[in-house]
């Protein structure tokens, strides 16, 4: 509902520092512009902006048409840590007579540079309403205390992703004050034409320059490790020189070390270079045909993972300054376009969000803290806290309910039948949740997420199930993470059940602190899954590596897999009456010595071995897990066959049983425990 206060205009102020947050802030501007009945606009401009060293890049606002209500020389120069903290201050001496001045009711800020957070404090400070952009993010420097700093002070926050809105969430902010919009930037990136942008190609790079043929490099100093960071841009600027290819290269940011990335620039004579154009400062219409038609892009800047991802413009991203950051696909040797970050309808959202303000609201910030258990003593014991996560199971029979502790215990379980419909099924998950949150809180746990295990493909980034196994019925393109977080005000995550069985042995099973191995699930089938990194694949399914059948004889099915083995009835089997036949029941038969069962299980396990030793040549972990209700009766044949079959580079790796009794809820705890407790992202 659109904001109605005696017809008042909302008055914005827009405070912009440098020409990285104008590319973002500047389609907002746009848009409160072209609203003059509901916006009435005042622009700030501060920081780098003002620096001829930088480009003076004020004079883009001027030329956007936009009035520029204030000027203010806040950076103290020296380019190093001090010189940042003194700019602080400055603009915190100068912005309280400014924002005396023009009254806003809102400020909006944008992003995680020092110069923010002196807006930031001061408006707060002023009871002044901010409007925080790209708040929640995760980088790994330096930025992410100045964001989630920013993200305390703000009232109202515009988030760019999914996981940033989740990360806003579990710092306790009002879910009805975030809005997820897309970054603004992707409104004018999506829309960009691309007519003219050889005449652009031209003017920076030359004539004899061609699309596709040519490196834009744009690397920025790394605060909490300034002298790393100048080495490798040492070292960058080598590798490019003997590349041998154009290059345009941008002056890095105004942040401490800064200074010396400069010197570093001229000492190789980088400005002079005939391969190379060293500029200031690129108009951001231009700057976006540039990277469009790059052959790549090489640096540490925020916008390689973030606006270059929608022209699939494959980006080398350098050290730690952007660790954290999420990311789209890379296949083969080819860059997918990614969108994750927009769609092109941000500012229609944000402009939306503005006018459902209420300025009669009451001005203190709410909080949306966890539910926790009132001292029922002074113990110390009874005082602390179990950090815990809800893990559920969905499987084709029972859906299971968990409280899982951070050290892997399973403190209490609910099972209940898993319905045949979705309604059922979505209402079962939703009231079991809130049953054993509400349980947590008298066992002393806090839980910190829900983590969730399904059969089929899922779509962990967006939380989604796009196809589920036979065995569950209505449970295709269900979106899981909404209703979840909704109704517990918690983030979820969401993947399958193979992934989360490997993720259990990552993190409470034998594959804890290895840095790859490899787990094998036997049962109903077989899948494989590798361990740091899971291959997702275009469609969203962990990589199952090793499912396909492996014949190198005459067998009829793929005996590796639970699933033929239940279809071989063999004498020895006490199978009741109405009861399918399972791998259970061949195991039985084979454990009272009857023949046929125990060559079935040489042979399954013969099978599964040829399949591990593929997977040994071509991934060469460090382990490999056998998890399942097979995994026992097969660890001997498979290390037999590693044996005889396997090159002997590999042959001494170490292949075990998984000693797991829960791997799928343990596996969906472990998604929540380890990203909500770990320090870098």
């Amino acid at each position: 509902m659109e904001k109605k206060e005696n017809n008042r205009k909302l008055r914005v102020c827009v405070a912009t520092c440098n020409r990285a947050d104008y590319s973002k802030l500047a389609p907002i501007m746009f848009g409160i512009k072209m609203e003059p009945e509901f916006f009435e606009l005042d622009v700030v401009v501060l920081g780098s902006h003002l620096i001829d060293d930088y480009g003076n890049t004020y004079r883009m606002i001027e030329q956007d048409d936009f009035d520029i209500n204030t000027r203010l020389h806040t950076i103290v120069r020296g380019e190093d840590e001090a010189a940042m903290v003194e700019s602080v201050g400055l603009a915190l001496v100068k912005l309280p007579d400014v924002l005396n001045r023009l009254k806003p009711d809102i400020m909006i800020v944008h992003g995680d540079r020092f110069d923010a957070l002196a807006l930031a404090t001061s408006a707060a400070l002023m009871n002044i309403r901010i409007l925080h952009i790209e708040g929640g993010e995760v980088s790994g420097t330096i930025d992410d205390s100045i964001r989630h700093a920013i993200t305390k002070l703000a009232h109202y926050h515009v988030c760019c992703t999914r996981s940033a809105e989740q990360h806003l969430i579990s710092m306790c902010e009002d879910h009805d004050r975030i809005l997820l919009a897309g970054c603004p930037s992707y409104d004018k990136l999506l829309s960009a034409k691309n007519k003219d942008y050889m005449s652009i190609i031209r003017m920076w790079l030359g004539d004899d320059v061609k699309s596709k043929d040519y490196i834009v490099a744009l690397q920025h100093p790394v605060t909490t490790d300034i002298k790393h960071s100048i080495k490798m841009f040492e070292l960058t600027l080598d590798a490019l020189i003997s590349f041998n290819k154009r290059t345009l290269v941008l002056f890095p940011n105004i942040d401490a070390g800064s200074k010396e990335m400069v010197r570093v620039m001229r000492k190789k004579g980088i400005e002079h270079h005939p391969n190379f154009r060293a500029v200031k400062h690129v108009p951001f219409d231009q700057f976006i045909q540039l990277v469009a038609h790059a052959g790549c892009m090489i640096g540490n800047s925020s916008c390689g993972v973030r606006e270059v991802g929608a022209f699939g413009t494959p980006v080398i991203n350098l050290g730690t300054r952007q660790i954290g950051r999420e990311t789209g696909s890379y296949l083969g040797m080819h860059a997918s376009v990614s969108k994750i970050y927009g769609d092109g309808n941000a500012v229609p959202r944000i402009l939306k969000f503005l006018k459902s303000i209420d300025l009669q609201e009451p001005l203190q910030k709410k909080f949306c803290f966890p539910p926790v258990k009132d001292n029922i003593s002074q113990d110390i014991d009874h005082i602390l806290e179990t950090l815990s996560a809800l893990a559920v199971d969905l499987g084709g029979t029972n859906l299971r309910v968990a409280i899982v502790s951070m050290k892997g215990e399973i403190v209490k379980k609910y099972t209940q039948f898993n319905p045949k419909t979705y309604e059922e099924r979505i209402n079962l998950i939703l009231q079991m949740c809130v049953e054993a949150a509400a349980e947590a809180v008298k066992l002393n746990c806090r839980i910190l997420g829900v983590g969730i295990s399904t059969g089929g493909r899922v779509n962990p980034r967006e939380g989604i199930v796009l196809h589920s196994t036979k065995l569950i019925q209505e449970w295709n393109s269900v979106d899981l993470r909404t209703p979840l977080s909704d109704t517990l005000h918690l983030p979820v995550w969401v993947d399958n059940d193979g992934n989360c069985a490997a993720l259990a042995e990552r993190k409470f099973g034998q594959g804890k602190g290895l840095e790859n191995f490899v787990t094998l699930i036997t049962g109903t089938g077989k899948r494989s899954r590798r361990l740091p990194q899971e291959l997702e694949g275009v469609h969203h399914s962990a990589s199952p590596v090793a499912t396909a059948p492996i014949r190198p004889l005459a067998w009829e099915p793929p005996y590796a897999m639970g699933m033929a083995l239940e279809k071989l009835l063999v004498e020895g089997m006490s199978v009741p009456k109405d009861e399918a036949v399972g791998a259970l029941h061949l195991i039985q038969a084979a454990k009272l010595g009857n023949a046929k069962a125990q060559s079935i299980l040489r042979t399954a396990g013969t099978a599964l071995g040829l399949g591990v030793v593929n997977i040994l040549h071509t991934m060469n972990p460090s382990l490999v897990i056998l998890s399942g209700v097979l995994a026992s009766h097969y660890i001997h044949t498979v290390k037999d066959v590693i044996r005889q079959q396997a090159l002997s580079s590999v042959q001494d790796v170490d292949v075990v049983v998984s000693d797991l009794v829960e791997p799928a809820l343990l596996g969906a705890a472990s998604m929540v425990l380890d990203y909500t407790t770990r320090r870098i992202y």
